[in-house]
């Protein structure tokens, strides 16, 4: 299984900065720090099942516990089932519907599940990080970890590396790992590709670290 980072021998920059239970990723980041999000502003966190709350109940998903956490009005755009092709179709609409401060974006599971090409879903996922800059929207692109049958027998998986490459080339924040830390723990899982409510509060608690070291959260002057 390939470890999440910049394929092609480069040094993999990951600095594990325990808090509460997940890892934090800023030490090593080479994207540059993010406008802080004041409470009351809008995000749109748009992704597949994981972002919709899928193994989970109501409120229970992570946008929503990002919310209560930030004071952000989060607009949950998970579809369970969508793909990284299909997310780019309802990416634009949903800017101009809403109008948000940062768009959180997650999503290729499906498209990794069903074995697309890295190349086309790096593309696609290319495509909705220009259409969110060209709107003048901040993105932090959370990455996905890939299936692998060594994965689930070794119960720990990892990112797909496409994530940190399209992180690093179009020079966007990057949550890496918190996914792939949440489903490789059985407890915190519903099934082998959702977390339950346990596990979203983890992946929740994981973006906000994260959130937090790209200068996200906002702090009172």
């Amino acid at each position: 299984m390939k470890a999440g980072g910049v394929f092609g021998g480069r040094r993999r920059c990951l600095a594990w900065a325990v808090g509460a239970v997940l890892v934090g990723t800023a030490a090593c980041d080479t994207a540059p720090r993010l406008a802080a999000v004041a409470p009351g502003q809008t995000v749109l966190a748009l992704g597949d099942s994981v972002t919709h709350g899928t193994g989970a109940g109501p409120s229970e998903d992570w946008p929503s516990l990002v919310a209560q956490a930030t004071g952000w009005q989060v607009v949950n755009a998970g579809v369970p089932g969508d793909t990284a092709q299909l997310a780019q179709q309802r990416l634009a609409p949903l800017l101009e519907a809403h109008r948000p401060a940062l768009l959180i974006l997650e999503i290729g599971g499906n498209d990794l599940l069903r074995r697309r090409p890295p190349a086309e879903v790096k593309a696609d996922l290319r495509a909705m990080l220009h259409t969110a800059r060209a709107a003048g929207v901040a993105t932090v692109l959370v990455a996905v970890p890939e299936p692998t049958l060594l994965g689930a027998l070794a119960g720990r998986v990892r990112d797909a590396e496409l994530y940190a490459e399209v992180a690093k080339e179009e020079g966007v924040a990057l949550a890496p790992e918190v996914l792939a830390q949440v489903l490789s723990e059985p407890a915190w899982r519903a099934d082998p590709i959702h977390p339950n409510a346990a596990g979203y509060r983890r992946l929740a608690d994981g973006l906000l670290a994260r959130f937090k070291a790209l200068g996200l959260l906002w702090v009172p002057g």
